[in-house]
Order: structure tokens, then C-alpha cells, then sequence
């Protein structure tokens, strides 16, 4: 039986990764091996790690910098770092970056199992504690990342939610990650081995959306040359995704009422039901309740569909989450495109902060992908488009009347100048007399 620890080994060495590899799982360790720090992001990013064992010396980014990137991002991971090249001063620049300690080349299995045994030691009170938001970032809420109020109310309902087969109703702007939010009730619950099906209902041309979700059988059409199965048999056991939902014509509602009601599906042009067991989880970017009084959205079908209704906001009421989408986008487009870690200036990341983003978390995935194609190691104000460094979005309740303005800059310059008049005049390059009627 192996062990539950994974062992993520870094070296661009396939020699010392091949020994590392046999010598660890001698001793029940499953290993997963990169021959770059590339290689090793995508791994970190996609599987849970217990112990990094990288070298030191490698092509395009060396191993400090992925010590110094998992230290940041994945502290509850301990790092035992190998290298060929000992020295003071390269110790302690590995200590530095996070490491618990260092082997060097060349070593012995029994050296390898102590040192590991003692990298285990010196994080087993940090994984008593293991950092929550890590785990839900990494498998539990999916691609979700946030620290916002905003964040986690979505995730407390994600976990209320997760394990049994409610019907949910995910609303919100466009670009605000709806379909993240049914892919992580889905991933982080029991049913996460069962299918997990999304369907766009506003990219399917209406004649066709009955027989994609509910099947068909021979001949019930023109060009129906055989019996299918739809998304609904599709995704039996699991979720069906209905993104979009407030584009289905009333016609295919009336048959989504139907399977709601009574968890079975009629086939196009069968004449007899069948049973199906999934959850439903639908989005919309609409206004129900408008599109109900239009005639246009059945009221039943939307009282059945929010049995529990989760609100997504946008991105301009949860600013404080930038920092970390932006992050998270320079990690993924920085390892596609430049083969390395890339860091953004505080300066650029001010002007992404102030921003308003109409359109949402897709606008800012999209600026950073571009900024990264852009820059030259370190996004800066130059990477950024025009439009965006020069665009203040304040929400209109922001502006102040230029009298309550004049009145805060006048009472800065008295500040300043310790309620020295004469001097404030100067400054405000106006007469005494013209000061003292501002101050009444």
C-alpha cells in the first residue's frame, strides 16, 4: 500500500529524477516527477503535493524561484531542496526561500530518507492547521479564488449545497464565473465521479435544443437517422449545467418542468418516459422575474429552479479579490507564453484595482493574458491598454460638490502650513482678504 504522502520531484536531471523516483517509492511514496519548473506549476496547480524535493540549477527559472513561488502560494507544502553546487551563502539563500532543508549531491538512500523524514517532521504542525483557502483553491472550490465577504458567501453556500442533488439557480453578470460556481458544487461534493455536462441554451437554435437535452428516437424528424440520447441521459447520476437558461423557448420549458417535477424525460417522438437521476444547476445573466410578467419565462419552472439561488457579484463589488485573480492569471499565462513567473508593478496592479471591469473576471483574465504577450518579465503601466490606464470608473455617490472640495483643500493647506495664512495664500497664490472670505 502506498503511502498518502505525494512527493513532487523537480530536476532537469531525468538521471537524478529516475534514482529519486526508486529510492522514494522503495519506501511507499508516490512520486510525480517535472523536468522543469514549467512542468512543476502545472502539477502544484492540478494535484495535492505533501513534499517539493527540487534542485537548484536549472534552464530558464531556476529552483529558487519555484521555492520562493510555492512558499507564497502553497506554504503548507514543506521543501527539501538537492543540489551539486553547497556553499554558506547558497544555504542560506535556500533557507530564505522556504526550504526546510538540503541535500547534496551526491547522496545516499539513507540520506534521502532522513532528510525527507525530517522535512515531514518540520511540517507536521503546519499540517494540523493546513491553510483552508489553499485546499478549496486548489481541489474543493475548483478554479474559484477569493477573500472577499462576497467570496465566501458563495462558498458557504457551496458547501451547504455540495452533497445533495437540489435544484440551483446561479445568477449574475456576464463574466462573473457562474459556470465555476456550478463546476465547484459539483467537484467538491459525493457526486464529483458522475458526469458533469454544460449546455449553452442560447447556442443551440431553438428547433434543436429539445432533441440536444432530451434525445430522440428514429425517425421522429427529418434527418433523425437513428436513435440518440440527450444531455439529460448524458449526465445521469450527475449535473446538467443549463447555462443561459432564460433563452430556452417556452416550448423546451414546459419539458424541463416536466423532468423537474417528476425526474423523467420524454425522448423526441417516443412515446414512453424515462427515469433519470441527476442535479440541475441552471444560470442566467436575465431578469426572471421581468421576462416572467413578459410572458416570456413560465413562473413554475422558475420556483422550481430556485430551490437554492446563489448571486454571483460582479467584480466591482468584490475588488478586493484582484490581487489574487491577477496572480492567478499571471501563473497560468506566464507558464503558456514566457516559461516563467511573472510579477506585476504596484502601480499597474493600482490601475487594475480602480478599474470597474464591465465585464467582470473574463475582461480582467483577458487584460493580463495580454499584458503578459506584451511585457518583457514584469507587467508595468506600459503593458496595459490605453483605454484601461486612463478610464476612472466612480460610482456616481463618489463625486463631491467642487464647494465641499474647495473646502477639504483649503483646510490641507492650513494643515500644512500649521494655520499660517499668510503662507496658505501663497501657496493657493491668492490675497489674504480672498482666504479669509473662503474660511467664513
Amino acid at each position: 500500500m502506498l503511502k498518502k504522502e505525494n512527493i513532487l520531484l523537480v530536476d532537469d536531471d531525468v538521471n537524478i529524477l529516475e534514482l529519486l523516483q526508486r529510492h522514494l517509492q522503495s519506501m511507499d511514496y508516490h512520486t510525480y516527477k517535472a523536468v522543469s519548473v514549467k512542468e512543476a506549476l502545472y502539477v502544484l496547480k492540478d494535484t495535492f503535493i505533501d513534499l517539493l524535493i527540487t534542485d537548484i540549477q536549472m534552464p530558464e527559472v531556476d529552483g529558487l524561484q519555484l521555492l520562493k513561488f510555492t512558499d507564497e502560494h502553497y506554504p503548507e507544502i514543506p521543501k527539501l531542496v538537492i543540489t551539486g553546487y553547497p556553499s554558506v551563502d547558497g544555504a542560506l539563500e535556500v533557507i530564505k526561500s522556504g526550504a526546510t532543508d538540503y541535500l547534496t549531491k551526491p547522496f545516499t538512500k539513507e540520506e534521502l530518507r532522513l532528510a525527507v523524514h525530517k522535512a515531514f517532521e518540520h511540517g507536521k504542525s503546519r499540517k494540523a492547521v493546513k491553510s483552508k483557502t489553499v485546499m478549496a483553491n486548489k481541489s474543493v472550490h475548483n478554479e474559484m479564488i477569493g477573500e472577499s465577504e462576497a467570496f465566501h458567501k458563495i462558498t458557504d453556500v457551496i458547501e451547504r449545497v455540495k452533497n445533495n442533488k437540489a435544484t440551483v439557480l446561479v445568477k449574475g453578470e456576464s463574466g462573473t464565473g457562474k459556470e465555476l460556481v456550478a463546476r465547484a458544487i459539483h467537484y467538491s461534493g459525493k457526486f464529483s465521479r458522475a458526469p458533469f455536462v454544460a449546455v449553452n441554451c442560447g447556442a443551440i437554435p431553438e428547433n434543436l435544443l429539445e432533441a440536444e437535452l432530451f434525445g430522440y428516437v428514429k425517425g421522429a424528424f427529418t434527418g433523425a437517422n437513428e436513435n440518440r440520447t440527450g444531455f439529460f441521459q448524458a449526465a445521469e447520476g450527475g449535473t446538467l449545467f443549463l447555462d443561459e437558461i432564460g433563452a430556452a423557448p417556452l416550448t423546451v420549458q414546459t419539458k424541463l418542468l416536466r423532468a423537474l417535477q417528476e425526474r423523467e424525460i420524454t425522448k423526441v417522438g417516443a412515446r414512453k418516459s424515462e427515469k433519470v437521476d441527476i442535479r440541475i444547476i441552471a444560470a442566467t445573466n436575465a431578469d426572471l422575474l421581468t421576462d416572467i410578467k413578459e410572458n416570456r419565462f413560465r413562473e413554475d419552472l422558475y420556483y422550481r429552479l430556485t430551490v437554492v439561488e446563489i448571486e454571483v457579484p460582479p467584480l466591482r463589488d468584490r475588488k478586493t479579490d484582484i490581487p489574487l485573480l491577477v496572480d492567478k492569471f499571471l501563473l497560468k499565462y506566464g507558464v503558456e507564453y514566457k516559461d516563467r513567473l511573472l510579477k506585476i508593478s504596484p502601480d499597474a496592479l493600482a490601475v487594475l484595482k480602480r478599474y470597474n471591469w464591465p465585464g467582470n473576471i473574463r475582461e480582467l483574465e483577458n487584460v493580463v493574458q495580454r499584458a503578459v504577450i506584451m511585457s518583457d518579465g514584469i507587467i508595468t503601466l506600459k503593458d496595459l491598454p490605453e483605454a484601461l490606464k486612463f478610464r476612472i470608473d466612480f460610482p456616481e455617490n463618489d463625486f463631491k460638490p467642487l464647494r465641499e472640495m474647495e473646502k477639504e483643500y483649503l483646510q490641507r493647506v492650513l494643515l500644512h502650513t500649521q494655520g499660517n495664512k499668510t503662507k496658505a495664500a501663497e501657496i493657493l497664490q491668492i490675497d489674504r482678504k480672498t482666504l479669509r472670505e473662503k474660511l467664513k
